[in-house]
C-alpha cells in the first residue's frame, strides 16, 4: 500500500470511529438524532450528552492515542528497538508522579487544572533532564539505562505516596490516575493540552528524515551529515512533550505505543520515519475503539482505559518478543 493510500484509509477510519464514539454509550440515541445533534446548536439532553460528555471523551482518547503512537514509533526508530514505547525513558512515570503528588497533598480539590498541569510539569522536568543527557552521551544504551532508572525512581515515589495516602478517597484518585481513563475529560482539558500537542508534533515532524537515516546505524548517519546529539535531543524532547500531554489527559496508558508502530511498519517498508504519523493515527483509532468497548460492557463499575489497552496490547507485546527470540535463535 502506498503512503498516500495508507493516510487516506487511516483518516477515513478515524472519522468513522470518532462519529461512532459520539453515538456509543449507556444512553441510547438514534443515529438520525445523533447526526442532527452533532450539526446543530441548541439546549437539549441529547446535545449535552453528545457535546459535553461523548465528544470530549472520544477526542481525548483519539489525541492520547496519537501522542503515544507517534512517540512509540519515533523512539523505536531512535533506539532501533521495536519493543521501545513512550514509557521506556521514564517520562510517563515522571508525569504520573507529578499528578500523584498533587492528589496526595489535596491540591486536586482546589482546581480542575491542578492535576493536568502537574502531569505536564512532571513530564517536562523529566524531558528536559533526558534531553540534556541525550545531548551529552554517545550511546543509546546509556540513554535507555538512564530512562529505566528514572522510571523506577518515579514508580517508587508513586508507590510510596499510595502506601501512605491520607485517606481512601485520595488513594482511589491516585489509583484511577495510574490505571488511565478519559471518562471525565472536558473540552477545557483538551484545549489546555493543545499547545503541547502542537509543539510535540511540530518538533517530531522535522525529525522524520533523521529517524529514517538512523536505520543505517549511528556512524553511517553521522557520515551522511546527521547531527546525532541534536537529533537525539529533539526526538527525546518531542516524545517527552507528547507523552506528558497524553498522561495529563488520560493518566497512564500502556502498550498502544508498541502495538501501533509494529502493525504499521510492514506497510511503510519498515521505514521508522515514515511510520511515525501513520502509527499516530492507528493508535488513536485503537484507543477510541477500546473506549467504546468500555462504554458497551455491562459492568457495574466502568473498566479503566489503561486496563483495556493492556489487555489488548500485552498479548501482542509477548508475540513480538517471541517472534524476535525465534528469529534470533
Amino acid at each position: 500500500m502506498s503512503e498516500s493510500k495508507l493516510y487516506i484509509v487511516l483518516t477515513g477510519v478515524s472519522l468513522i470511529v470518532i462519529f461512532l464514539g459520539c453515538m456509543v454509550g449507556p444512553t441510547q440515541i438514534p443515529i438520525i438524532t445523533s447526526l442532527k445533534t452533532i450539526f446543530s446548536v441548541g439546549p437539549s439532553v441529547e446535545h449535552t450528552i453528545v457535546w459535553e460528555i461523548r465528544m470530549p471523551r472520544t477526542l481525548a482518547a483519539y489525541l492520547v492515542g496519537m501522542c503515544l503512537g507517534a512517540s512509540g514509533a519515533a523512539l523505536q526508530g531512535l533506539l532501533r528497538n521495536p519493543l521501545a514505547e513512550p514509557g521506556v525513558l521514564g517520562v510517563s512515570a515522571c508525569a504520573s508522579l507529578g499528578a500523584t503528588i498533587v492528589i496526595y497533598y489535596g491540591l486536586a480539590q482546589s482546581s480542575v487544572y491542578s492535576v493536568p498541569l502537574a502531569a505536564v510539569t512532571g513530564a517536562l522536568v523529566g524531558t528536559i533532564f533526558l534531553a540534556f543527557i541525550a545531548k551529552n552521551v554517545d550511546s543509546v544504551t546509556t540513554l535507555i539505562l538512564i530512562g529505566v532508572g528514572i522510571s523506577s525512581l518515579a514508580g517508587a515515589g508513586m508507590a510510596l505516596l499510595t502506601s501512605i495516602a491520607p485517606n481512601p478517597f485520595y488513594l482511589s484518585d491516585m489509583v484511577t490516575w495510574m490505571l488511565g481513563s478519559v471518562a471525565n475529560t472536558s473540552m477545557v482539558d483538551i484545549l489546555l493540552c493543545a499547545p503541547l500537542l502542537f509543539l510535540g508534533f511540530l518538533i517530531l515532524l522535522g525529525q522524520q528524515k533523521g529517524i529514517s537515516v538512523l536505520t543505517l546505524g549511528e556512524e553511517t548517519a553521522g557520515t551522511l551529515g546527521l547531527n546525532l546529539p541534536r537529533n537525539r535531543m529533539l526526538i527525546v524532547l518531542s516524545t517527552g512533550v507528547l507523552t506528558g500531554a497524553a498522561v495529563s489527559l488520560a493518566g497512564v496508558i500502556g502498550f498502544v505505543g508498541i502495538v501501533a508502530p509494529h502493525l504499521i511498519r510492514p506497510l511503510v517498508e519498515h521505514d521508522p520515519g515514515k511510520a511515525v504519523f501513520p502509527s499516530a493515527l492507528l493508535a488513536a483509532i485503537i484507543l477510541v475503539v477500546a473506549d467504546m468497548t468500555i462504554r458497551l460492557l455491562p459492568t457495574d463499575t466502568e473498566i479503566k482505559l489503561g486496563v483495556i489497552a493492556a489487555l489488548i496490547g500485552a498479548p501482542i507485546f509477548m508475540m513480538i518478543v517471541y517472534r524476535r527470540n525465534s528469529f534470533n535463535g
